[in-house]
């Protein structure tokens, strides 16, 4: 797996290399593989959301690690000034294809913030988070997100549930899209649930990796509350159903910035 490392060449100066998500998620292969997204169950979702959050017309509403912004689009469409930002260049240049009023995107690192005390709601969605391999970087995303909220503020954080994701782990899987079929391994190592993915395409052989930290709902209490938020609510899956850790499929996560 790529790691983030500062090399010295022999002429004294540096090269960098990118960490996994930095390539992935900028890759047009990361969007071909998980094409078969939901546009509807997100839009839904949001919309079912923002009703029982009872966000007001007009409110600043960020949607953080928005990849192309489907759920920040259908943000702007209920009528709030929705901002997006993401760290994938790529996505965000597609994602500004859709740019109005009231409708924003921005190239964005999640660990730093965006905007302090401007916003009204927060949104990190879809287990968009637990990339880092340090425990300081979460804590740094999370204290990020409470930075850019106006006291009184909420942050909707989606989760994966990882105690029901590890009781259903696939270990292999073969998935096709277009000509491409996606080989793809998964395991629990180190605190993560780590994927591989290989593929042949143009006529190369390319593989990628990914990550996403086991982290369950004691751990996650701990991490909003040493930002200063406070978890008021929480739900298992996108019908806001209650939250049960053998059986819910999400972790979903209502705080607010006292």
């Amino acid at each position: 797996m790529q790691k983030c490392v500062i090399s010295l060449l022999t002429n004294n100066s540096y090269i960098f290399v990118k960490q996994w998500f930095e390539t992935w998620f900028d890759s047009p292969y990361y969007h071909l593989l998980y094409a078969n997204r939901s546009e509807t169950e997100a839009s839904d979702f949001i919309k079912l959301m923002a009703k029982h959050l009872s966000i007001e017309q007009n409110a600043k509403v960020i949607d953080i690690a928005c990849g192309k912004g489907r759920h920040t689009k259908t943000l702007a469409e209920l009528g709030f000034d929705a901002t997006g930002i993401d760290l994938s260049p790529n996505s965000i240049n597609a994602a500004k294809c859709s740019e109005r009023e009231h409708l924003h995107f921005e190239v964005w690192d999640m660990r730093q913030p965006f905007r302090l005390s401007y916003f009204d709601v927060a949104f990190n969605l879809f287990s968009s988070f637990g990339y880092f391999d340090d425990d300081a970087e979460d804590a740094k995303a999370i204290q990020a997100m409470y930075d850019c909220l106006k006291p009184g503020g909420l942050l909707v954080l989606d989760y994966i549930n990882t105690q029901f994701a590890v009781l259903n782990l696939k270990s292999k899987e073969i998935i096709p899209r277009n000509d491409i079929q996606f080989h793809i391994q998964k395991k629990v190592e180190n605190g993560f649930i780590k994927k591989r993915i290989n593929f042949l395409a143009e006529g190369e052989e390319h593989e990628f990796e990914e990550q996403l930290k086991v982290i369950n709902l004691t751990r996650f209490e701990q991490m909003i509350g040493s930002a200063g938020f406070e978890l008021v609510e929480m739900f298992g899956d996108y019908a806001l159903a209650p939250f049960s850790p053998k059986s819910s499929p999400r972790l979903i996560l209502i705080a607010i910035k006292r």
